[in-house]
């Protein structure tokens, strides 16, 4: 729990950005957290809250404290057998995938379209994660969380936490204000009563891939995910990276149907008030998927089998990889009259 000083920040991101903090500490209870924030060094400011480093781009060193959420804990903390449901309780510092391990082994169902999302529990209720048509929000029961200012412990429902498409009220009204320190979810029990989502993207051609004809198992749809993930998106231990760099955009019916009698290969997928557009598939028609930039073998880029993905290959800067996106922005805005927002929080 000590302060050290003068702390590479390259280990604690998976762009593996070396960049330093100012001070940098773990914490690995609630009152730990507590301890901290009432330090000089915290009170003097500023403060950044670390999960897995895995939705962030850092441009510079961090002048102020950097905290590490450290805090651990699986638990089944009630069952309920009229809705053959269970809450599971994790602490804020468990890794997303290990959750979804667990709940697989404990035959809990609803998690595993969200198998080897990078990142911790804490992280994934500030953007609601989501992937393979599914959402935190599905099975988010509350979470609980640690006020900055006063140290306080806040309970927060479903509803307080106003999730919306990778957004929550803490990267809106409350960002900054508040720690996650454990999130609750409703999964399902009798998961035989209950058929898996397997209709999104790729999931049912991946899973006759892997000899599974029958209904599948949550085991079973959780395999092919990882199978998809791990054959679309870089391994961070290997090539720097964040994930999805963008989020897909939505547009109006009109306007799709517009760019569609233009491109007729443009995918979209109805969303209430308008159709959400691929922002891979964007990026990679304005000529992106693929590029490496700098000397030799390229310093930073565009993945070349996900275009929403940008890399770093090795030395490059977060000042390079902001520009790339924001030269991608632009372009896909004069092509397209399409604007793209960062999915991954830039520092």
């Amino acid at each position: 729990m000590q302060l050290e000083e003068h702390v590479s920040l390259r280990p604690h991101n998976t762009f593996g950005l070396d960049v330093q903090a100012r001070y940098f500490a773990r914490f690995t209870s609630v009152e730990e957290l507590r301890q901290l924030l009432a330090s000089p060094p915290v009170q003097a400011g500023p403060l950044l809250i670390l999960g897995g480093g895995s939705n962030l781009l850092l441009t510079q060193n961090f002048a102020g404290v950097v905290l590490k959420n450290e805090i651990k804990g699986l638990e089944i903390i009630s069952e309920d057998a009229d809705t053959h449901t269970a809450l599971l309780r994790a602490g804020a510092g468990e890794s997303w995938h290990g959750l979804v391990e667990y709940a697989l082994d404990q035959h809990l169902s609803g998690l595993e379209n969200l198998s080897l999302i990078p990142g911790t529990v804490g992280a994934a209720p500030l953007q609601n994660i989501g992937a393979y048509g599914a959402e935190l929000q599905d099975t988010f029961e509350r979470l609980e969380a640690l006020a900055i200012a006063t140290g306080e412990l806040r309970v927060f429902s479903k509803e307080e936490c106003g999730f919306g498409y990778r957004e929550s009220v803490f990267k809106g009204p409350l960002k900054n204000q508040y720690v996650v320190t454990a999130v609750v979810l409703r999964l399902h029990r009798a998961t035989a009563q209950r058929p898996t989502n397997s209709s999104y993207g790729a999931i049912q051609e991946t899973l006759a891939e892997l000899g599974i004809e029958a209904e599948p198992t949550p085991r079973d749809v959780s395999q092919a995910v990882v199978h998809i993930r791990r054959s679309k998106l870089p391994d961070p231990a290997e090539v720097g990276n964040a994930g999805s760099f963008f989020k897909n955009p939505e547009v109006s019916q009109a306007k799709f149907d517009e760019l569609k009698s233009r491109y007729a290969g443009l995918p979209g997928y109805p969303v209430p008030g308008g159709v959400k557009v691929p922002a891979g598939w964007l990026i990679e028609q304005a000529g992106f998927k693929g590029l490496r930039r700098g000397a030799g073998e390229g310093t930073h880029g565009v993945h070349d089998r996900q275009a929403l993905v940008l890399v770093n290959h090795g030395g490059a800067t977060g000042h390079e990889l902001r520009e790339l996106a924001e030269e991608i922005i632009r372009a896909v805005r004069t092509q397209f009259g399409i604007e793209l927002h960062p999915e991954v929080n830039i520092l």
